[in-house]
């Protein structure tokens, strides 16, 4: 594995830097809302304007990587981001900073589709697996890292801003430096929602669901921990623990779905967040019992997409994997961009679980709809072997040893 990931260190380390410094941001922002007296809507619309930022820059920035290249794409996507990331200290306005939130989301795209694209590029078709699971480890791990970043205001609540400036900043370093020779632009085929939808509807259904559950814990869980009465400390812990934890469930349940049909698979782990949404909304979910649960919760649910496109890709033809990979991406971007607001909303209406009770609906509506769809249709035939995937842009599909060779001109 050590030899298949040298030739992409630097890539590794850049994008470890920049979760580091970008990953909490969604935390602390919706924190500052808070504690400025903001209405739970408008938290909700900050974190969406994030996520529609996602979805454009997704769909855009290619085309910027494709006329400049890869190099001076990052580097312009990066700085950008760190003079967004500044400006938060700025102005403490909420449309302010939905505004900045909608172009970190652009930004943020366009770094993912440099370096996924570059990392395709560079991986063979024996190598892809290691490099697609080492690029997974440094992603979580520096979004993880940086929700300690959190509690480094001290007297200075500017701190946290200009700390992760810093560390988005130090990312554009590793590939400026590299000697590997940037990748010729490529781009992800089209392929219709219709024709995904009618090979695999829970793959696609539940893509979108994942993406309304992932992005109102994204956008709210902060605010929901904060008013539970947990400081700042508390919180990172918590947030921190949801991805680790979700990091550390998806191989074993990946696993097992490989050996049994992979729609129960993906229905009992839909239950199974159900049941652990309902338990956190309790306000007796207090101290280890909060962490331990939201330990399960993100082991559960991370591995929610992986599942579904695993489960679309047993029923696509093995020419069609990667662009409809690339197509789930920007069905979940387009939940995620939703659920926020969904979220807000319920929050508004159940002020002491709101935001559990919304996931726990759109886990509920997924349960029903697998179950149907387990009484219409048989199970795939020939299940393909798991493969942990990054929920980015389409390029990311790329990487999927599961999806063709890899390469497209």
């Amino acid at each position: 594995m050590f030899a298949a990931i040298h030739p992409v260190r630097s890539l590794l380390l850049a994008i470890f830097m920049l979760m580091a410094g970008s990953g909490f941001l969604s935390t602390l922002i919706s924190l500052r809302l808070e504690r400025a007296g903001a209405g739970t809507m408008a938290i909700g619309a900050v974190a969406t304007a994030y996520f529609g930022g996602l979805v454009i820059g997704a769909l855009r920035a290619g085309g910027i990587v494709r006329q400049v290249g890869h190099i001076r794409a990052f580097a312009a996507f990066v700085s950008l981001l760190s003079a967004s990331t500044l400006a938060y200290a700025l102005v403490r306005f909420p449309l302010f900073w939905a505004c900045l939130r909608f172009v970190d989301g652009i930004c943020v795209a366009g770094v993912f589709i440099c370096l996924e694209s570059w990392l395709n590029d560079r991986s063979e078709a024996h190598t892809r697996g290691s490099v697609l699971a080492a690029y997974m480890v440094a992603l979580y791990s520096g979004q993880a890292v940086g929700q300690l970043l959190l509690a480094a205001s001290g007297a200075q609540p500017t701190a946290p801003f200009q700390l992760a400036s810093l560390l988005i900043s130090l990312a554009i370093i590793p590939l400026c430096l590299t000697r590997s020779a940037a990748p010729t632009p490529m781009e992800a085929p089209a392929f219709s929602i219709r024709t995904l939808y009618a090979a695999s509807p829970l793959g696609t259904f539940g893509a979108v669901t994942t993406g309304l559950m992932l992005g109102a814990f994204y956008g709210m869980a902060a605010v929901h921990v904060r008013r539970l009465g947990l400081d700042l400390g508390a919180t990172a812990s918590f947030m921190m623990v949801v991805i680790l934890g979700g990091v550390a469930l998806q191989w074993p349940l990946g696993r097992l779905s490989d050996r049994l049909d992979r729609r129960r698979v993906i229905v009992g782990c839909f239950a199974a967040t159900l049941t652990l949404c309902m338990l956190l909304a309790m306000p007796v979910s207090r101290g280890p019992q909060l962490l331990g649960l939201g330990a399960l919760f993100g082991g559960l649910s991370f591995a929610l997409y992986p599942l579904c496109v695993a489960h679309c890709n047993d029923r696509l033809l093995t020419t069609e994997r990667i662009a409809a990979s690339g197509r789930l991406v920007l069905l979940y971007a387009v939940g995620a961009a939703i659920g926020p607001l969904g979220a807000a909303l319920m929050m508004s209406i159940a002020p002491g679980g709101g935001m559990f009770f919304f996931i726990a609906l759109c886990a509920g509506a997924t349960v029903v709809f697998g179950l149907w769809r387990q009484t219409a249709t048989p199970p795939a035939p020939d299940q393909q072997d798991f493969q942990i995937v990054p929920r980015t842009t389409p390029v990311a599909s790329l990487l999927d040893p599961n999806t063709a060779d890899g390469h497209l001109s």
